[in-house]
């Protein structure tokens, strides 16, 4: 069997890989410089030149490939939206001329809508475009990451936890760790019908029971502070982020502030249970 991975030094992705080799797989990693891949998985995977922006790359790397984890970072230049939808249409031809019997490609709650969820309006675009193709393709759609806490790390230090969301708004938050154990077990696993599986996490937490969690893990007062959208864009654009930059952050919790109900519901398929305070005592403590 012959899987391929990309981002494999992301935060789903390094897991993913780690539990491929696990399992005696030696997984075809899809990397823009192999070089900058740990030492330590060589002999244990194949590292590919692939930049994900390139459509005749994408198809030459995955060539072959039985099964595929499609993971579309986040673009630090240009428009995030234009982004994926460009990469999706290169993921969606390469599973076409080369066969790929199954593919996961990781979405996020959110992307149901289409449209008016910023960034995720991108990862709408890559759902379409596989989905066109008539091949076997699961959508996983995670809640809202256990890691993004990492971003404002600065704030958590002064004991503040800033969103945009209402504080008393519960949303599924989940490890991304669960997120790759999901994504491992369906590419080792062969099926032929994919469709959409969420990953929701433990618990549907509220911005002020997180807080409440990493005041106990980290030994100080953290309370969360609601934003407004206008404070948020002013202090993106403090750090050179472009207009469309801009928009792609904030729009993804305009989108799913008011009367969103995520479209898988949470069953026992869909709770996972790695809870945010194992990992934030595992990655965050250190940082702050």
């Amino acid at each position: 069997m012959t899987i391929a991975i990309t981002t494999p030094r992301g935060h789903v992705g390094s897991h993913v890989l780690r539990t491929l080799v696990a399992a005696g797989v030696r997984p075809r990693v899809l990397l823009r410089d192999p070089a900058v891949l740990d030492p330590a998985w060589s002999g244990h995977v194949v590292a590919v030149r692939c930049d994900q922006d390139d459509g005749e790359a994408v198809v030459a790397a995955t060539r072959g490939v039985e099964a595929l984890l499609w993971i579309s970072p986040t673009a630090h230049d240009g428009d995030p939206v234009a982004a994926h939808a460009r990469r999706g249409a290169h993921v969606a031809r390469a599973d076409v001329e080369n066969g790929i019997a199954r593919t996961v490609f990781q979405s996020s709650i959110g992307a149901e809508k289409r449209h008016g969820v910023g960034e995720i309006d991108g990862l709408a675009r890559v759902e379409e475009a596989l989905d066109a193709t008539g091949a076997p393709v699961l959508h996983l759609r995670p809640g809202y990451f256990f890691s993004n806490l990492e971003l404002d790390v600065d704030g958590l230090r002064a004991g503040v936890l800033r969103t945009t969301l209402p504080l008393d708004l519960p949303q599924p938050w989940v490890d991304p760790r669960d997120i790759a154990e999901v994504a491992a077990a369906r590419l080792l696993a062969p099926w032929t019908t994919g469709g959409v599986q969420a990953v929701h996490g433990p618990h549907d937490l509220s911005f002020r029971q997180v807080a409440e969690v990493l005041t106990a893990v980290l030994g100080q007062p953290v309370r969360a502070e609601q934003q407004t959208d206008d404070e948020v864009r002013a202090g993106l654009r403090a750090v050179g982020l472009a207009e469309v930059q801009v928009e792609a952050i904030v729009g993804m919790a305009a989108g799913t502030r008011e009367d969103f109900v995520p479209e898988q519901p949470r069953t026992a398929l869909t709770t996972t249970p790695g809870t945010l305070a194992g990992w934030a005592h595992a990655h965050l403590r250190p940082l702050v």
